[in-house]
């Protein structure tokens, strides 16, 4: 572990990352300390100019704080990102642990309907069943998983097939141990690297997918999110631009500061990329 930190800390762009994420996290802890009102309230007058009427960011069309609009949104931006990709895992992993160790027929079914998946563009499926359940936090989430678990399936998979002919997991099967005993104590804690890797970039595009649904109205109505405020503003963007900018640059940058830590994570898990991590 002390290796991988010291590696993260040599690398410059997973530094950073890791520092932004951590403000951002800040920034949706305390966002209700730093904005008491509601985001949803009238705080000011509509289309407020940035910096004007002690308003940082602005106001929207309906006089609604926009850096308020933005703290909250944090919270509802990260906690879908995260929370579709902890399903997306319990999926993927599920599913290509039990195609890697087992093989055979069981490995093939699960392989099709793995491809079936990959087959359909992710982002129509989500548009589709976000559609079809009404859009909510619950729906959302969903769907999200539901169009993230095949890659995480594909990786465990070849991860599983590597380990499970390795002398370590022959032996424990020699003792005679059991299979959920060998797959959870002597194969997964070995592909977990990868895993790691993975669910840090699936988080970033979780929120690109939560954004560009809240952007088409398939949000839900009741939360308050960075793509619903950047969707709210972009009809009103060349009076008012900077609704939809500010939210815009918070995605770009958060969802940068995650595929950057996501990169220097693979370095530092990875013995043969540890030696070449950028000073």
């Amino acid at each position: 572990m002390r290796t991988v930190l010291r590696a993260m800390a040599r690398n410059r762009g997973a530094l950073g990352g890791a520092i932004f994420l951590a403000l951002v996290l800040a920034l949706a802890a305390f966002a209700h300390v730093l904005f008491p009102q509601s985001p949803w309230d009238m705080a000011g007058a509509p289309f407020t100019p940035p910096g004007q009427d002690g308003f940082l960011l602005g106001t929207d069309s309906l006089g609604r704080d926009v850096a308020a609009g933005i703290a909250y949104g944090a919270r509802v931006s990260l906690l879908i990102g995260a929370v579709s990709t902890l399903a997306a895992l319990a999926i993927g992993v599920g599913l290509g642990a039990l195609a890697g160790y087992a093989g055979g027929l069981i490995d093939d079914a699960l392989m099709r309907v793995t491809e079936f998946f990959q087959t359909i563009p992710s982002f129509i499926l989500a548009v589709v069943l976000v559609a079809i359940f009404s859009p909510s936090l619950a729906s959302i989430v969903g769907a999200i998983a539901i169009v993230s678990w095949p890659p995480v399936a594909r990786v465990v998979r070849a991860e599983f097939r590597t380990l499970r002919a390795r002398e370590f997991v022959q032996a424990a099967e020699v003792q005679g141990r059991s299979r959920a005993s060998i797959v959870c104590r002597e194969i997964l804690p070995n592909a977990l690297p990868p895993i790691v890797v993975l669910a840090s970039l699936m988080v970033a595009s979780a929120i690109l997918l939560e954004s560009a649904l809240s952007f088409l109205g398939l949000g839900d109505p009741n939360l308050m999110s960075w793509g619903f405020i950047i969707g709210a503003g972009r009809s009103v963007i060349q009076l008012a631009w900077w609704v939809s900018v500010f939210p815009g640059i918070a995605i770009f940058l958060t969802v940068l500061a995650l595929n950057l830590l996501g990169e220097g994570l693979g370095e530092a898990l990875d013995p043969r990329l540890r030696q070449g991590t950028r000073l």
